[in-house]
């Protein structure tokens, strides 16, 4: 769980136990959480969190602590009260007793029905969490059968004199366009909530709203893959069945996310624009330079050979050519990918290094040096090249090159060849990493020591062997004692003379 999903968690307890403590903060008594799952844990915390349930004396009779009671029938008559807490009434929708559940349902239509744009914005995020629970799909359904019916316009109540209101949608991440009615289904599409916006887009499509140019829009500038997938399939299908539109398909190629764009090369071909396949062949995404290079062979082309002329180029060789053309190469290529290793851009050799694993051509005796290439990308690439011949490379220089005074992308990238060798050697230099002054290199070290522990299967280290024995002293702090003792057992190490295992 995020960061910031834990804190709209503790700040539901924390809205909880100052009502139990009969505190009053904020509008109606109760600091009113901002986002919804605060609520779904201000609901939880004051329901499960007292047995015998017994609330100070001036909470009892709170609203809010009523709506949450263990007894149904208190919760029940709480409904009945003027005006209650309309984000605990849409929870007390999807509650296991069912005078509750119709009695809440009940003030939640009502709400709807006096001010349906400000129940609408303000609870919708709330509504489609408890969509998830067992009987919680009827509010769900509700507002969307209220959206259907009538997108109601906000901009009455969403100005600066309006009342504060206990969640306030992000700005819409989409810039909307001058023509576009400042709607409730327009701000939920544009909400930072992201099941929001996902709900208000199936809406809208549902709806049958927008042409197949707003949608390639919506679908090229969304960040949400989900919700660009949305938007995506919706343009395709747009173009499928009314032919095709070169503005949309433009949109399309030039999508920020890769699925859209993948799609918008794809719809190249119906569009009659099959050449433009080539221009695609770079992209800095897999699959789309996949859909270019199908789209090529369709059109009678070879995107081999297009490969080949792009990286023989110095002044027009990318990184994503040599990784598309490394999708498309032979092992007989190799010598074409080593010679880029020599570029001065770091970026198309970290490429070349990697487009060689993906031919398996590795030459250790080539890519050694590279751990001290002064690109942290391409130490990287070589270290992820180098990792299973491990052995075939002297431990002493791999130590040498992780001593403290190298650069840490170059210490990383020896490290991680020097524990691929396994065994002591491996062990050896994660626990010397354990007091590192850097703290990259001190967790990597941690969780590569702990990693040594697994029920299911004996650790990869000599049985009985002094050295071990001595490493696993300096390890402590990382297991449990039950857990160290298991792991010298299983080592045929005695207990450390510390008594600490």
């Amino acid at each position: 769980m995020g960061a910031a999903l834990r804190q709209q968690i503790e700040e539901g307890r924390a809205a909880a136990a100052g009502l139990l403590r009969g505190e009053r903060l904020g509008i109606g008594g109760v600091r009113r959480p901002v986002l919804p799952l605060s609520w779904l844990a201000l609901d939880s915390e004051i329901r499960r969190g007292h047995a015998p349930w017994q609330p100070g004396p001036r909470a009892a009779d709170r609203i809010e602590v009523r709506l949450c009671h263990p007894d149904g029938r208190i919760r029940e008559a709480a409904l009945h009260a003027p005006r209650p807490p309309l984000p605990l009434v849409a929870i007390r929708c999807a509650d296991w007793v069912p005078a509750v559940r119709e009695r809440a349902r009940q003030v939640l239509a009502e709400a709807l029905a006096a001010d349906p744009a400000r129940t609408l914005v303000e609870l919708t995020p709330l509504v489609l969490r408890l969509a998830r629970r067992e009987r919680g799909a009827w509010a769900r359904d509700l507002f969307a059968a209220a959206l259907h019916a009538e997108d109601p316009v906000v901009a009455p109540w969403w100005r600066p004199a309006r009342p504060k209101s206990w969640w306030r949608p992000a700005r819409p991440a989409i810039t909307m366009t001058g023509e576009e009615p400042d709607t409730v289904l327009a701000w939920l599409r544009g909400s930072g909530d992201l099941p929001t916006r996902r709900f208000a887009a199936r809406v809208t499509l549902d709806a049958g709203l927008f042409g197949v140019r707003e949608l390639a829009r919506r679908a090229g500038a969304e960040r949400d893959p989900a919700t660009a997938d949305l938007w995506t399939k919706a343009a395709m299908a747009a173009l499928a069945a009314d032919g095709p539109d070169d503005e949309a398909v433009d949109t399309l190629v030039r999508g920020h996310l890769p699925l859209v764009r993948a799609a918008g090369v794809t719809a190249l071909r119906r569009a009659g624009r099959a050449a433009e396949a080539a221009d695609h062949l770079a992209d800095r995404s897999g699959p789309v330079r996949a859909c270019a290079r199908w789209l090529v062979r369709q059109d009678g082309g070879d995107p081999y050979a297009a490969y080949r002329t792009l990286i023989a180029d110095p002044d027009r060789v990318t990184p994503y050519a040599v990784a598309g053309f490394a999708e498309c190469a032979r092992r007989e290529d190799a010598p074409l990918l080593r010679a880029l290793l020599a570029h001065p851009a770091g970026a198309v050799r970290a490429a070349a290094v990697a487009g060689l694993r993906v031919l398996d051509a590795t030459d250790v005796d080539v890519l050694r040096p590279l751990l001290e290439d002064p690109s942290p990308a391409v130490a990287r690439e070589a270290s992820l090249s180098l990792a299973p011949y491990a052995e075939r490379l002297p431990a002493d220089r791999l130590r040498d090159l992780m001593a403290p005074g190298r650069p840490p992308h170059t210490r990383r990238a020896a490290y991680r060849v020097l524990h691929a060798r396994g065994g002591v050697a491996g062990l050896r230099a994660s626990v010397e990493l354990l007091t590192d002054s850097d703290p990259a290199l001190r967790r990597v070290a941690a969780q590569r020591v702990q990693s040594l522990w697994s029920p299911a299967r004996p650790p990869a280290l000599p049985l009985r062997d002094p050295e071990v024995g001595a490493l696993l002293d300096r390890c402590t702090g990382l297991f449990s004692d039950y857990v160290m003792a298991r792991l010298r057992s299983r080592l045929g190490i005695p207990p450390s003379k510390s008594g600490q295992t």
